[in-house]
């Protein structure tokens, strides 16, 4: 409805809730030393004295294989291997019994930081102890009842694990710190991998990006007039989306108190694509009543997407100040998706519209853009995105 007189053209490929996790793996290695000496009668008493140390270092957590052991049995038959207990901290568990301890981080020994506390059953027997190495646990003897204590070689191992939520969008409602502040009417650049644009048929109003994070804010005076900022992905206009792959959006907004959109606001996807032009939106919120109406559409149908229920529109338009489809291009289409319920958070699934769009007989040409969006028609206020983020997954 209202377009920037050109935008910066690129290609973004951003994850959306992305899941990192850190801990290397080392301590492949260590000093293993230790006797076993095992006695058993038929009278069914056996008792064997096992002792030994062992130590090595690993930096990431990776077990150490046992170092000595130590104990007594009882049994008709003396265990063949002890049992294994100390403490560690790694990421790697123990090949062998019932696994538990204590780790910084891992991917499977006992508590930890990690994804999973997993535990390993040995063959047969009892074992108790504890493994000083990525897993504390125990270790089963192939027979018989054996107690006893062993020492991993990989004495230390040390190591950290996060996990970045990837999932909801709706848990981010803080804004980062140390944004760049952008004061215009019409301009456009890149933060943190994404394109950025503020514009306005008015006085203009501020957009502020940053550069280590897909978030961003925007404010915008009565002056403003039609004024929109937005952030996500362009392209060079030579691909349709199918053949981009697929495109997904995550958000979370909270507007200002006494914020106010005038007498049209929408709050979600904008974008263009060529060969035919269309401007198009996905509309999940506003300033105004949802479900909103631009006036002059064309029922094409509804959509279930994301949960929702969306109403499909086509709109003829001349704009409100160009296009990105050609300086001859003087009239063009609308798109658009508007959800019956409004919703201030959650996962965009774009390229579901699109089909959605094309099952209606309402088709996309090449993609020029498509980026997360606050558009006001008036009014005055202040809008946070903490998250806005778009990817395309390739086919």
């Amino acid at each position: 409805m209202r377009r920037p007189v050109r935008l910066l053209i690129s290609t973004a490929i951003i994850s959306a809730a992305a899941c990192s996790s850190s801990g290397n793996t080392g301590g492949d290695s260590g000093d293993t030393s230790g006797a076993m000496s095992t006695s058993g009668s038929a009278a069914g008493v056996s008792s064997g004295t096992n002792s030994g140390s062992g130590s090595g270092s690993a930096t990431g957590g990776s077990t150490g294989t046992a170092g000595s052991s130590t104990g007594t049995g009882s049994g008709t038959t003396a265990g063949t291997a002890g049992s294994s207990t100390g403490t560690g901290s790694g990421t790697t568990a123990g090949t062998a019994g019932s696994s538990t301890g204590t780790g910084a981080a891992g991917s499977t020994a006992g508590a930890k930081s990690g994804s999973t506390a997993g535990s390993t059953t040995g063959t047969s027997g009892s074992t108790a102890g504890a493994k000083s190495g990525s897993t504390a646990g125990s270790t089963t003897g192939t027979s018989g009842t054996t107690a006893g204590t062993s020492t991993g070689t990989a004495g230390t191992a040390s190591g950290t694990s996060s996990e970045v939520d990837g999932g909801d969008p709706c848990s981010d409602t803080t804004l980062p710190t140390d944004g760049t502040v952008h004061m215009s009417s019409n301009a456009q650049g890149m933060a943190d991998g994404l394109d950025w644009t503020i514009w306005s048929n008015g006085s203009g109003g501020s957009i502020t990006t940053y550069a280590d994070a897909e978030a961003f804010s925007a404010t915008w005076t009565s002056g403003s007039n039609d004024f929109l900022a937005r952030l996500g992905l362009s392209w060079d206009s030579t691909k349709t989306y199918t053949q981009l792959g697929t495109i997904t959006a995550e958000f979370s907004e909270t507007k200002s108190s006494g914020s106010s959109g005038g007498g049209y606001s929408y709050i979600g996807i904008y974008g263009w694509s060529v060969n035919p032009c269309i401007e198009f939106y996905i509309v999940d919120d506003s300033f105004n009543t949802m479900p909103v109406n631009p006036g002059s559409t064309t029922n094409k149908g509804t959509a279930m997407i994301d949960g929702g229920s969306y109403t499909l529109y086509t709109r003829p338009t001349t704009g409100t100040g160009g296009n990105q489809c050609g300086a001859s291009v003087q009239s063009w289409t609308q798109f658009y998706s508007v959800r019956s319920k409004a919703r201030a958070c959650g996962t965009i699934s774009v390229s579901q519209h699109f089909a959605a769009w094309d099952m209606a007989g309402m088709t996309l040409g090449n993609m020029n853009q498509a980026q997360i969006l606050v558009e006001v028609g008036g009014g005055s206020g202040t809008i946070n995105f903490p998250v806005a983020s778009m990817s395309v997954q390739s086919m």
